[in-house]
């Protein structure tokens, strides 16, 4: 159809007529291409209705007459080959590059995610008509701009698979570390990307870095129950009870860092696959003292130089505290300090104050885990900071 919007509007019509039919005419052998031959029909009733002489109406129409079929019977036939195509290319269609980062996230839980409005709001801590303005903006952009329903070919498909990665990264991200509210982690949301990674790298097994993407997901949430008291307080990784670690996820996330890895001549991790090959270093650790600080940090340089970022430089930081002491953190904490990009950032005081309370510099360490606490928006790392604080 062209339009996200309406095509959301045909399947619900769609489902309507199920709920009528089907409970006396008995279920499809097959209800997805049932439900899809139903949607298309009424979609192709629809334009022409509209006297619409688009190329799209005269090409559905010019197929279903030269084989003088129903509609129902075109797609029956096919739908159990094209769906994994139709929902790849529904991926890229949500998390396009025309649509800002707030848009694709919250139109990708809702049509991918399965996510009401209402959830999404909740989820990211906005009003509910947010959520529902990105969403209308979001397919009234798609449409204006033409965007086709396909998984792009050539150099296209790497930029926009960029796109798809990150949204489900965000996501994710969203999940294991709120960014604002009162819950430290949200499991529900690294469910959700992980499901959604997962799909994606069942759609896409020749792209290293979905499962690179997937393995550092499986990796991180394996640690989510061990990430929080009973009561929500958090407990940060250092302290973790490693017996409460989740390890079939473990045993997931090194399968998939196995096959994010791309043979010659690309061979190597990429960006997601370096960060998941971080995160097996810890899960590889039967002790927090046991973790291979120096393979990290080699990591990190290795990040550093792929995607260059003041985010990396302050992670490394903490990797090369850890492996080389931490004077050795300090000095590269401190040539961040002046960054724009880093100006509001909580982890950067909160970084250099726990590298200061090693040091023995306790007033100065003081000072940056009040600075820190200030800037968080989350309610449970703000009140961990204070704490920390305290404790000096």
């Amino acid at each position: 159809m062209g339009d996200v919007g309406v095509a959301e509007d045909l399947a619900h019509d769609a489902l309507v007529v199920a709920l009528k039919q089907w409970p006396e005419a008995g279920i499809p052998d097959n209800p997805g291409a049932w439900l899809m031959a139903t949607a298309k029909h009424r979609g192709i009733d629809q334009l022409r209705h509209r006297k619409m002489r688009d190329t799209k109406h005269q090409h559905l129409g010019r197929v279903l007459d030269e084989r003088q079929v129903s509609p129902e019977d075109v797609l029956a036939d096919a739908l159990d080959d094209e769906v994994g195509d139709d929902l790849l290319s529904l991926m890229f269609t949500a998390c396009h590059p025309v649509l800002t980062t707030e848009a694709r996230v919250a139109l990708t839980l809702r049509l991918l995610g399965g996510l009401t409005t209402d959830e999404i709001a909740r989820a990211f801590l906005v009003p509910k008509s947010t959520i529902q303005q990105r969403i209308v903006r979001a397919k009234r952009t798609l449409a204006a701009a033409h965007v086709p329903f396909e998984v792009p070919r050539g150099p296209e498909l790497a930029k926009r698979l960029e796109s798809v990665l990150e949204v489900i990264y965000l996501i994710f991200n969203e999940g294991y570390s709120a960014t604002a509210g009162d819950n430290w982690v949200r499991p529900a949301l690294c469910e959700d990307a992980l499901r959604l990674g997962r799909i994606l790298a069942e759609l896409a097994p020749d792209q290293p870095e979905v499962h690179g993407l997937v393995a550092l997901m499986e990796l991180q949430a394996s640690r989510i129950r061990a990430r929080v008291t009973p009561t929500g307080e958090p407990i940060l990784l250092l302290d973790q009870d490693r017996g409460r670690w989740d390890h079939l996820l473990i045993g997931r996330g090194l399968a998939a860092l196995e096959r994010a890895e791309a043979p010659p001549p690309g061979g190597g991790y990429g960006p997601y696959g370096l960060q998941a090959a971080i995160a097996a270093c810890h899960a590889r650790a039967r002790t927090a003292d046991e973790t291979d600080w120096t393979r990290i940090v080699a990591l990190y340089d290795a990040l550093a130089q792929l995607t260059p970022s003041p985010v990396v430089e302050l992670n490394r930081a903490v990797a090369l505290g850890m492996a080389f002491g931490p004077a050795a953190g300090l000095e590269l904490v401190d040539s961040l300090r002046d960054d724009p990009a880093l100006a509001g950032y909580h982890l950067l005081p909160s970084v250099r104050g726990d590298l200061l309370a090693k040091l023995g510099r306790t007033e100065e360490a003081r000072a940056e885990f009040a600075r820190a606490a200030a800037l968080t928006q989350n309610a449970r790392e703000r009140a961990l900071l204070q704490r920390k604080g305290e404790a000096l």
